[in-house]
């Protein structure tokens, strides 16, 4: 039996944080991955393949859509099996250079591909072998729910993954599910000529994000002509030559929609299921999630669980590598390192983004009873003027009392990367003085998060461009 100092099971992004954390602190470690080929979600089938469709995408519709009078640009041709083939490209030479080539620069870190499930608290079985370990770390990811629809499965559907294969755009898509993954796809495919309907179960697209800037980039989507549905229900799926037809309820209302393809992004479930982690004596909640503390570790103490399989606050690329970072920490060094979740921004990456970090007003109000609450639209600022993207607006939330800047968020074409400003603001406990005194570039969009904490102290109409 070989025995190891660490074992990680799994091969995405906390994975491989973890793997080079333990290679760094000397470990004799066995990384153990099934499924996905290495990299996981984000570089084969989440962030790299969907952004690059969803960039290309943004093009083609800037190119018909602009606003700027006395340009027009003639688009002669949207191949979208080429721009497939790039984003598959790119998704390779990513796997290639920061994954396979990372992992072969690990001296002490052993590749084992295969399926790992616990037969011990400290001993796990891949294929005929056994392995031993002091310590383990769960980093095994999740996968598409597949919402339990009649005759959903026998009718034929494609999750995020098939989606971003496809060589072909269906003439009229169905997207079941209106998160990050329904809304990015949904509007992608939209924009390359599909005819884009979403039935989305809860009343509002990004339930969990502010309603006011979820209303507004619903409204903005409708306008580019995908129908959205809220507080549905899909009961069935009838297929008949190819021809999809599914059956909701909507307030009460029976209907339906004809489509070629359906699109499931309902949510996601944690690969735990084949882990055997009951031998381990692991605890799982009903959604098959790691209970997980802020330390990382799970019911046992040597074991450790990271990423999608935890039930943490947030489930990202980016947590997911700081997680295996310090669970290693943690697991060998003895620390107690832990993430301050409220400091973690997200991002949904339609055009405009929604981005978002810290309190939301709902929490808030749950916390204080109180919402100290400003909201500022795209209007007010020269950047959004000049470029004709005015649809925005962006959220402040401070401290009723201390004026601690709380919660940001930010409905803008590249919100992604303004959230970062807001970002560093919470981390520090910034007031919304402080970000006053901030001295951004004029004209930027990064102005906006000053403007929105002067609307705290004053009437932002009548300052002028540059205060």
């Amino acid at each position: 039996m070989k025995a190891y100092d660490l074992i990680i099971i799994g091969g995405g992004a906390g994975a491989f944080a973890a793997a080079i954390k333990a290679d760094e602190l000397g470990a004799k470690t066995a990384l153990i991955n099934d499924g996905l080929p290495l990299g996981g979600t984000c570089v084969n089938v989440g962030c790299v393949p969907s952004k690059t469709l969803l960039h290309a995408a943004e093009l083609l519709h800037t190119a018909q859509d602009h606003n700027v009078p006395g340009l027009e640009f003639a688009v002669n041709k949207a191949d979208f099996a080429a721009v497939v083939s790039d984003e598959m490209t790119l998704v390779e030479q990513l796997r290639e250079k920061k994954y396979e080539e990372v992992l072969h620069g690990l001296g002490n870190v052993t590749f084992i591909k295969g399926r790992a499930t616990f037969i011990s608290e400290r001993k796990v079985r891949v294929g005929d072998q056994e392995l031993e370990a002091e310590k383990f770390i769960i980093a095994t990811g999740s996968t598409a729910i597949v919402p339990p629809v009649e005759r959903l499965v026998e009718a034929g559907y494609i999750t995020h993954i098939e989606a971003m294969t496809l060589k072909t755009v269906p003439k009229r898509l169905a997207v079941i599910g209106a998160g990050a993954v329904g809304l990015e796809l949904a509007q992608m495919y939209s924009r390359f000529g599909s005819q884009v309907t979403i039935l989305q179960r809860a009343a509002s697209i990004m339930p969990s994000a502010e309603r006011e800037l979820t209303d507004q980039l619903h409204q903005i989507l409708e306008d580019e002509g995908i129908r959205i549905e809220t507080s549905v229900r899909v009961s069935k799926v009838v297929a008949n030559n190819g021809v999809k037809t599914l059956f909701y309820k909507n307030k009460g209302e029976e209907k339906s929609v004809v489509v070629d393809q359906i699109l499931v992004a309902a949510g996601k479930v944690p690969n735990t299921s084949n882990l055997n982690l009951e031998s381990a004596g692991v605890i799982v909640d009903h959604k098959g999630r790691i209970d997980t503390q802020s330390t990382l570790q799970t019911s046992q103490p040597h074991i450790y669980a990271v990423g999608d399989v935890t039930n943490l606050p947030l489930r990202l690329e980016t947590t997911a590598g700081r997680e295996g970072t310090y669970a290693v920490e943690n697991a060998l060094s003895g620390s107690s390192r832990a993430i301050d979740y409220d400091a973690v921004p997200y991002t949904v990456f339609t055009d405009p983004q929604l981005a978002s970090v810290g309190y939301t007003e709902d929490r808030q109000m749950e916390e204080f009873n109180a919402c100290a609450c400003r909201t500022v639209t795209f209007d007010n600022l020269p950047k959004a003027l000049i470029t004709k993207r005015t649809e925005g607006m962006i959220k402040m939330g401070i401290h009723p009392e201390t004026q601690v800047v709380m919660g940001v968020h930010i409905l803008a074409p590249n919100a992604g990367d303004l959230i970062a400003q807001a970002m560093v603001s919470i981390r520090n406990r910034n007031t919304i003085h402080d970000v006053i005194e901030t001295l951004p570039i004029f004209p930027t969009m990064s102005e906006g998060i000053k403007l929105v904490a002067m609307s705290f102290t004053q009437d932002i109409s009548k300052l002028s461009c540059c205060i």
